[in-house]
């Protein structure tokens, strides 16, 4: 098993020269693209895309994913301008070579279940499913805090009622940590046979703090190890988190992104997984 290392290079800084920097000195060659210049990847013009491209062209800077906030938006809202939206994350993804594309499942109104939204977020999530099969890609789920597939359980039961090869998981140890649940114990087993992708933070239970890799609760080691004994050659995307988290993004600065990627290498290497 050898994992290849990327992250939310946007959590170094708005400008891609210091992201590049950043990763250059941790020997990471890959990003997943979030944002530049303070801007969301769905909303960048493209003449940016386009300079964007050209510098990690130059600096031998790849697209492991792009970490779009497609369903990132309440149930009720109208879903036409999230389709095109989605369409539009395509183009992206294929100007920057890459086929994967994170997603989310929608929030849910508070105060109510879940389950009552059950076949509308299965319609929404099987025509977003649709373009992706269309468009080539794989759109990975990313277990968020109140939204729909927030929990194990409901990420499994989504992929599997939509039953497209075009919906698969990734897998966010932190988030599930501030849902309550133990994310090794509880949520790998389930999402295991549908993971393309992992993002890599940690949370104290006590309190949601998030914290590097193997700092929380997170069952980190033990995921990683399990992801070793079954063959796992994914990325391991750091989105650490460290200084600032929000619902649509988070903030860790330089010396904080090199904190949580020393720590993930530091996981690595303890379980003997080679990374490139």
């Amino acid at each position: 098993m050898t994992v290849t290392l990327s992250g939310f290079a946007d959590e170094i800084s708005p400008d891609p020269a210091e992201q590049i920097a950043v990763l250059a000195a941790e020997q990471i060659s890959h990003l997943e693209l979030r944002g530049a210049w303070s801007t969301n990847v769905a909303d960048l013009g493209d003449a940016d895309l386009a300079r964007l491209g050209e510098a990690l062209g130059g600096a031998g800077v790849r697209v492991s994913a792009i970490g779009s906030p497609v369903g990132k938006i309440p149930v009720s809202a109208p879903l036409r301008p999230e389709l095109d939206r989605m369409r539009r994350i395509a183009d992206v993804a294929a100007a920057f070579g890459t086929t994967v594309v994170r997603v989310f499942s929608f929030f849910i109104p508070e105060g109510e279940r879940p389950e009552q939204h059950r076949q509308q977020v299965i319609g929404r999530m099987r025509a977003l499913a649709d373009i992706a099969e269309d468009r080539g890609i794989v759109l990975a789920h990313e277990n968020e805090k109140g939204i729909y597939g927030d929990r194990p359980e409901r990420c499994a039961g989504l992929i599997e009622a939509v039953g497209s090869p075009a919906l698969r998981a990734t897998f966010d140890a932190a988030n599930f940590v501030q849902c309550g649940v133990r994310p090794h114990d509880e949520a790998y087993g389930l999402l295991r046979p549908y993971l393309v992708y992992v993002q890599v933070k940690d949370a104290l239970a006590a309190t949601g703090e998030v914290v590097p890799a193997g700092q929380g609760d997170g069952q980190v080691r033990e995921t990683l190890a399990a992801l070793r004994d079954s063959g796992f050659e994914g990325f391991l995307s750091l989105e650490p988190h460290l200084a600032a988290a929000g619902r649509f993004g988070g903030f860790s600065g330089p010396d904080g992104f090199r904190r949580a990627a020393r720590a993930l290498k530091t996981l690595l290497a303890d379980l003997n997984i080679p990374w490139q």
